[in-house]
């Protein structure tokens, strides 16, 4: 049993500002610090439910956030960006089952911390379905075959994760009370929500389900401002609709992704 783990850091319980994210700022030593002890509790719970095999993606920001020392060392760790697949880098067939810890809800929702990969995102639909980076991400797992089985965050990521995978299991770490506000559990108990969710997936693994993307996908992306998706739209095959919003259209949704990224990337240098 072979679990992949894509580990973000805004849905970590306690984190609660870009200055806890951002290498080099006011606490970001500590908030990766209660990362990785997260994910060390969804890696226990994975070994406790009969993995055989953990690989953890680091998938926050420049990726180079998890510090081995004080990951478990039964997991590998793969760190470091730019990433061809970015959060999920390195996923494939091979793996049963994918869990994505510390994760936040979609740009424009009231979670603490919400964006969709960076600021430059205001909304993201893939043939109409409003997506954050949990529903692009399961999207990409799914090509492979591959479940969703747990979700961590706060409540506002529940709710998105229960209309798009609703038969993973979910570690609700925290409450968002505002943008740069939550009520967080303990962080002892916080893990062992984790841990506890984690073992369960695993063991309840025949009743995960592969998030197929829809054939034809359109990706559209509404951008905060005009010369982002100018910028953007220089993507090939990528069509301007209007003054924010950039689509594109491929029948093989590695590519709609691959597009994504380099439509947020191209944008990213427009303010």
């Amino acid at each position: 049993m072979q679990v992949y783990i894509s580990a973000d850091m805004e849905g970590t319980a306690g984190v609660t500002g870009w200055g806890m994210t951002n290498p080099g700022e006011h606490d970001y030593e500590l908030a990766r610090r209660l990362m990785a002890a997260e994910v060390n509790a969804a890696i226990d719970g994975a070994f406790l439910g009969g993995a055989t095999n953990v690989v953890v993606n680091d998938s926050h920001d420049g990726m180079r956030n998890l510090p081995l020392d004080l990951v478990d060392p039964r997991a590998l760790v793969l760190s470091g960006a730019p990433k061809a697949g970015s959060m999920v880098e390195g996923l494939t067939e091979d793996f049963d089952l994918m869990f994505c810890t510390g994760y936040h809800a979609m740009a424009g929702s009231p979670s603490t911390l919400a964006h969709t990969y960076n600021l430059t995102v205001q909304a993201v639909e893939v043939s109409g379905r409003k997506v954050g980076e949990l529903g692009l991400n399961a999207f990409w797992a799914g090509t492979f075959g591959v479940p969703i089985a747990l979700v961590s965050g706060d409540d506002v990521l529940a709710a998105e994760a229960e209309a798009l995978v609703p038969w993973a299991r979910y570690a609700q770490v925290k409450e968002a009370r505002g943008r740069y506000a939550s009520l967080s559990r303990g962080a002892e108990a916080a893990r062992a929500a984790l841990r506890q969710a984690a073992e369960a997936a695993v063991r309840q693994r025949p009743a995960m389900k592969p998030l197929q993307p829809p054939a034809g996908p359109e990706l559209r992306i509404r951008f905060t401002n005009p010369g982002q998706a100018q910028t953007a739209a220089v993507c090939p095959g990528a069509q301007r609709l209007d003054a924010l919003t950039v689509a594109f259209r491929h029948d093989d949704y590695s590519e709609v992704y691959r597009a994504f990224r380099t439509m947020v990337t191209l944008a990213s240098g427009q303010n």
